[in-house]
């Protein structure tokens, strides 16, 4: 009984010896920071919108866990890309963000990117991406004898790049292809304003 009790005893302190050092182990792991990170673009400060520059934007390091979808990487061409509106200093650039194959992807199959001028810049500075739209079209010079006419219905806004206040504001519509020759013939014919409707999401 005696070699028995021994034998026992060895073999519990032989177990708590290994309880005592895992839990040694997991500790360690848990106060040892994770190092894994991943490099994205984000803005270097507040952007209002518009062309980018290589300047606007800095390399951060996200935890993978945290990155979002479409995020771009350091080295991606985003110089020269249209910015679809306000990003926060900090905040990372997804594809989404940019005028593209990423932004017209939530809009459906068919759709297209269509810029146009609105011929009242105030009017154009209400406007936020998102926003849903009517376009109407009116002589160049009206004398009262046509009235304007509603050209693109239930449209929505994707970017309002800066642009010549003389000229009118820019702003790009997510629309069909048909809406867009519409457009385009209108545009070239006459002014064009805009009623603004509820916005989407």
């Amino acid at each position: 009984m005696r070699v028995l009790r021994r034998l026992i005893g060895r073999r519990h302190r032989l177990v708590a010896t290994a309880v005592a050092a895992l839990a040694t182990v997991c500790a360690v792991i848990g106060l040892r920071p994770d190092t894994a990170s991943v490099a994205v673009l984000a803005a270097a400060r507040d952007l209002p919108g518009g062309i980018l520059r290589t300047a606007d934007l800095r390399v951060v390091a996200l935890r993978p866990g945290t990155v979002p979808d479409g995020a771009l990487r350091p080295g991606a061409p985003v110089a020269g890309k249209v910015l679809t509106g306000p990003v926060r200093r900090g905040e990372p650039l997804t594809d989404a963000r940019l005028l593209g194959p990423g932004l017209l992807a939530a809009h459906g199959r068919g759709t297209v990117a269509t810029p146009v001028r609105v011929a009242d810049p105030q009017t154009a500075r209400l406007l936020s991406p998102g926003d849903v739209v009517d376009v109407l079209a009116a002589a160049a010079r009206w004398d009262g004898s046509a009235p304007a006419r509603t050209v693109a219905e239930d449209v929505t806004v994707l970017a309002i790049p800066a642009g010549e206040p003389d000229r009118g504001s820019l702003v790009v519509l997510a629309t069909t292809s048909a809406q867009a020759v519409e457009l385009a013939s209108a545009q070239a014919d006459g002014r064009l304003s805009i009623t603004i409707g509820a916005r989407t999401g």
